[in-house]
């Protein structure tokens, strides 16, 4: 895959429009479905290929969606705006790219020093999450699905070592979410950059540090043309969640057998990435490191620093915030579960198989 396929960003909003009724021909409906990322990208992009192929398989042609490209009918941080204002019936992105609506979406996509992959969907599922997801996106006439995870990302990609907390003071780094709010709290200049951007920044010298995803998708992006110092695991995702987002009305408008096949496309296509995320993120670390990529841990002073500061970050959001501390509580209620569960059995097995 070549990187320039997918790295295309017209970032032209089409106009706001009513939401129309279906396109119905012959009995099939076609949904408009933008997403905030490069759809011929591996992990971000096949995640909502995955999904609009199995829709389409699973209705027999009766739901089909036609996917616009992060840019291509909407801004990649404008996809939930879009669905919202019935530009488009459907969209596909990650809740903490419309956390300016509410800042307790970051908990539905990723937190610093949080929950894993498998952790947030148990939380989802069980422990009360998908409720709380629900109430927030129906207040804005949306309905949320989750569609899968990268997985534990990469802290990011830096043109010299970091050594001490002292080499990150002044940096300009496009990092995403309440990491990047943390961040600043160390002196770095973080910056918020849709994906089409992350690479000619950082080649343009514009950002000096960049963190995107992880091996596979930061490979596919030329991360690593600009850099070889890449550093493990991020302390501000240990999951990202990816989303499916659906107009209210248009969903509930959908017969009740489209609306099961939503859900469980989103359900196939969590599993698929996750998966995929997994095993190519391996493949792609052994590449990266025989071409010359040092992997390293962010220093002891970095970490120590970092915990304090997320920590007051999270205070401040949630004293801002009441919907934010709601949803903290019950995300905290589940992690320190989940902690002391990885503690002595997930860690312990990780331990006796090296």
């Amino acid at each position: 895959m070549k990187r320039r396929d997918f790295l295309k960003a017209g970032a032209v909003a089409a106009p706001a429009s009513l939401l129309a009724a279906p396109a119905i021909a012959q009995g099939k409906i076609e949904w408009k479905l933008p997403t905030s990322f490069p759809a011929k990208a591996p992990g971000v992009g096949t995640n909502v290929t995955t999904f609009a192929n199995r829709v389409a398989a699973m209705s027999d042609g009766q739901l089909t969606f036609k996917v616009f490209s992060g840019g291509e009918l909407v801004p990649p941080f404008g996809v939930e705006d879009a669905v919202e204002q019935g530009t488009a019936e459907i969209g596909h992105s990650t809740p903490y790219y419309a956390a300016s609506k509410n800042s307790a979406l970051h908990f539905f996509s990723a937190v610093p020093f949080g929950m894993t992959a498998v952790e947030t969907t148990a939380w989802l599922r069980y422990g009360g999450g998908q409720e709380l997801w629900d109430g927030i996106y129906a207040e804005r006439g949306l309905k949320p699905f989750y569609s899968g995870s990268s997985g534990v990302q990469a802290a990011g990609w830096f043109k010299k070592p970091v050594e001490s907390l002292n080499d990150l003071a002044g940096l300009n780094m496009r990092i995403a979410g309440l990491g990047g709010e943390a961040m600043r709290k160390l002196g770095v200049n973080a910056v918020l950059l849709p994906p089409p951007e992350i690479f000619p920044s950082f080649q343009s010298g514009a950002i000096d540090a960049a963190e995107w995803v992880g091996p596979m998708l930061d490979q596919a992006f030329g991360l690593q043309k600009v850099a070889k110092y890449c550093y493990v695991p991020a302390f501000h995702e240990p999951s990202a969640a990816l989303e499916i987002v659906v107009n209210k009305e248009a969903y509930e408008g959908l017969p009740a057998h489209l609306q099961a096949i939503i859900a469980n496309a989103a359900e196939a296509a969590s599993v698929e990435t996750t998966a995929q995320f997994d095993y190519y993120n391996a493949v792609a670390m052994k590449k990266l490191k025989d071409n010359g990529v040092t992997f390293g841990a962010f220093p002891d002073d970095v970490i120590a620093a970092l915990k304090p500061a997320v920590a007051e970050v999270l205070a401040e959001n949630a004293s801002a915030n009441p919907k934010f501390a709601e949803v903290q509580k019950s995300y905290d209620t589940f992690l320190e579960l989940a902690k002391d569960y990885a503690t002595e059995v997930k860690a312990a097995t990780f331990t006796q198989r090296v």
